[in-house]
């Protein structure tokens, strides 16, 4: 195989990010395809990608032999049944994070992507970034000695949509923003986690507290790993300011950071001394080379039949993560996994 073709399912932000990225940056990947419920929107992103194909159920498509893999961005409560679907038609799978809501729903996934020899691959596209990708080099080859405590900080400017306000449906903020730290301080950490302590207010958008009584818009969760290396993550989300997305890593011979808020090489200084910069408004902006590594990468599997860096496995631990701060809110107490 030379060429993969894709079929987009959810035309919204994130996957217009991957659509954009498969027509104009990635030139062994083809957009055969678009999937989305509104009808409306579906013309539109037709129009404005150049795609002939536009359904408004994966019903429709799957049946085609039109394409070989889907890129699945639409609402984490639907991921479970679209990759289920799209794995039982031989179809490759990339799918936004979370990969799902439950333990149990992501081993399902599991048994069926490997069941129906099919390559999954999890957006977790911190891990293509290059300051990440540098700091995880310098972590396995020792130039700092070992890893002590990592800290890492996950923030959105903005409200994800309103389904997102259920925990039912989305694991909350935690599930929704913080999945990236949850992934990526594991994978540095390069083990499993061992123990999670979370706590969670609503202090910014108080007009959920009826609507949606587990609703929090701040998080902060303690971890343990297995192999003793410890750490927070904490999340606010909105935050108004941007996007702000760092982590600080103290080894024993040293200290990596990687991100900064600032969103650009330029500082500007008035006569009164006072400083100016720009930060991230965006996480379309602070990962943009991420996000097409992420998917070169996955079209690069498929072609070349090898299994994707980022695996359906990582996907399921950053859920049980995940499931088990959640579980720590509602308990007040530490979670074991």
């Amino acid at each position: 195989m030379n060429e993969v073709r894709v079929c987009l399912v959810g035309a919204g932000r994130a996957g217009m990010v991957h659509a954009n990225n498969i027509v104009y940056n990635i030139k062994n990947a083809v957009l055969a395809a678009i999937v989305d419920a509104d009808p409306e929107l579906v013309n539109e992103r037709k129009k404005e990608l150049g795609v002939e194909r536009g359904f408004t159920s994966i019903d429709d498509t799957l049946s085609s032999d039109s394409f070989d893999a889907v890129v699945i961005a639409t609402p984490t409560f639907t991921h479970k049944e679209l990759i289920l679907k799209s794995a039982e038609a031989k179809k490759h799978i990339f799918c936004e994070k979370p990969m799902t809501i439950t333990e149990s729903d992501g081993k399902e996934i599991l048994d069926t992507v490997n069941n129906n020899k099919v390559k999954l691959q999890i957006g977790f596209m911190r891990r293509f970034d290059p300051p990440f990708v540098h700091a995880k080099e310098m972590i396995d080859e020792g130039v700092f000695g070992d890893v002590m405590i990592i800290k890492s900080v996950g923030r959105g400017p903005g409200l994800p949509p309103v389904w997102a306000n259920d925990v039912s449906k989305s694991n909350g903020m935690l599930g929704e923003v913080n999945s990236h730290d949850f992934d990526s301080t594991r994978w540095l950490a390069n083990s499993e986690y061992s123990r999670i302590y979370a706590e969670a207010v609503n202090h910014k958008i108080k007009k959920y507290k009826k609507k949606f009584p587990e609703f929090y818009d701040n998080a902060v969760c303690t971890v343990r790993f297995k192999n003793d290396i410890i750490g927070t993550i904490d999340g606010t989300c909105p935050v108004d300011y941007g996007y702000d997305a760092r982590t600080e890593i103290v080894l024993t011979k040293g200290l990596i950071v990687i991100g900064e808020i600032k969103s650009e090489a330029l500082l500007s200084c008035d006569i009164n001394g006072n400083i100016k910069k720009r930060a991230f408004k965006s996480w379309r902006n602070r990962f943009k080379e991420a996000y097409l590594e992420e998917m070169k990468h996955f079209i690069n599997c498929i072609i070349e039949d090898k299994k994707p860096e980022v695996t359906g496995e990582d996907g399921l631990a950053a859920v049980k993560a995940v499931v088990a701060a959640n579980k720590s809110i509602k308990t007040g107490m530490p979670v074991e996994l």
